[in-house]
């Protein structure tokens, strides 16, 4: 059974910094691309950064380049989203996804349940 379970979400001032945690069961981690997308209240999905675990290749989005950053620990099945220099609408639920491939897809077939992110101005 396929499994991602996302952690470190919390609460912080503006400036701050999170460190997210998504560990992957059930599948070859070295041969998905992970990726982060969070959602805020009343706004659509968006995808914030990808990494794939067969090339290390990345994705960022516009709004977090800079500020975040993906990593992966294939020996632990983890990827980390470290979140940097948070601002007020950073604040989301964040996900992580799995997709078989080597590079950053478009749509995901697995999912986690999500991690809390509330950044305070």
């Amino acid at each position: 059974e396929v499994q991602l379970v996302e952690s470190g979400g919390g609460s912080v001032q503006a400036g701050g910094s999170l460190r997210l945690s998504c560990v992957a069961s059930g599948f070859t981690f070295d041969d998905y691309a992970i990726g982060w997308f969070r959602q805020a209240p009343g706004k659509e999905r968006e995808g914030v950064s990808c990494i794939s675990n067969s090339n290390g290749s990345t994705y960022y989005a516009d709004s977090v380049k800079g500020r975040f950053t993906i990593s992966s620990d294939n020996a632990k099945n983890t990827v980390y989203l470290q979140m940097n220099s948070l601002k007020a609408e950073d604040t989301a639920v964040y996900y992580c996804a799995a997709q078989y491939g080597s590079s950053c897809p478009f749509e995901y077939d697995y999912w986690g349940q999500g991690t809390q992110v509330t950044v305070s101005s």
